[in-house]
């Protein structure tokens, strides 16, 4: 299908800002750079802020695949009128951990979708699915001023039950996850730190590094004092964590 005049513009003027010298530095950090220009985020946004919300303009930027025109088509994307179809068709594509990550935590987690989207990615089998699902939750844990407690209660069965599987993007997303949700507020941390702990004892190695990582930020002064919560008992709290992503 032929592409519009605006999109190939926006092509045009994203290849103008190309920086292969960066292609390398994000092939280390296990991005997928075979149809990427080598821009970063803080090339896109500001183009996602002129070019403004354009739900065509955004189909149009995803389905030339290149990378960062991905990117850019979650930021332009409109969630009103992001359907389950196209969810789903996007997902599928998915094929490194930066483009999932950009795409769940700026537009899908702002969709209707996304709630059901978490749980139902998380029981597929496909890395970057399941890594999309955990990634929404995380999201949602920070977006999502207004959802009950009960919601994200929900989800904490679900972390518990994928932390044993061992592969990278998905045991980090994971891990974000239980994290996330213990940080959004004193109850919350306290299912969290417990989920943890039922991690833990799960015993792979994968749960036993989500537990642990998790651990040492919920536990942590820093956290606990944000949410009001009491120093954490001695022996639970951990030293420096590791990057996250």
């Amino acid at each position: 299908m032929a592409r519009s005049a605006r999109c190939d513009e926006v092509v045009a003027e994203m290849r103008s800002l190309a920086r292969a010298e960066n292609l390398a530095g994000m092939a280390r950090y296990g991005i997928v750079t075979e149809r990427a220009l080598g821009l970063s985020i803080y090339d896109l946004r500001p183009l996602a802020r002129r070019f403004g919300r354009d739900h065509a303009l955004a189909s149009e930027l995803w389905q030339t695949g290149i990378h960062e025109a991905r990117i850019l088509a979650a930021y332009v994307d409109d969630p009103a009128a992001v359907d389950e179809t196209q969810l789903e068709r996007w997902v599928a594509d998915f094929d490194s951990w930066d483009v999932c990550d950009q795409v769940c935590s700026s537009l899908f987690d702002r969709t209707p979708f996304a709630w059901g989207k978490a749980a139902e990615w998380a029981a597929r089998d496909e890395e970057f699915i399941k890594r999309a699902a955990f990634v929404l939750v995380a999201a949602l844990a920070v977006h999502d001023k207004h959802a009950a407690d009960e919601r994200f209660l929900d989800l904490l069965p679900l972390v518990a039950r994928e932390a044993s599987d061992d592969r990278n993007f998905v045991k980090k997303a994971v891990n974000w996850a239980l994290r996330q949700i213990g940080k959004r507020n004193g109850a919350l941390n306290a299912a969290a730190v417990a989920t943890a702990g039922q991690i833990a004892a799960q015993g792979s190695r994968s749960a036993r590094w989500i537990a642990a990582d998790a651990l040492r930020e919920l536990t942590s002064e820093k956290v606990r004092g944000r949410l009001g919560l009491p120093p954490a008992a001695a022996g639970t709290a951990g030293s420096k964590r590791a990057p996250s992503s």
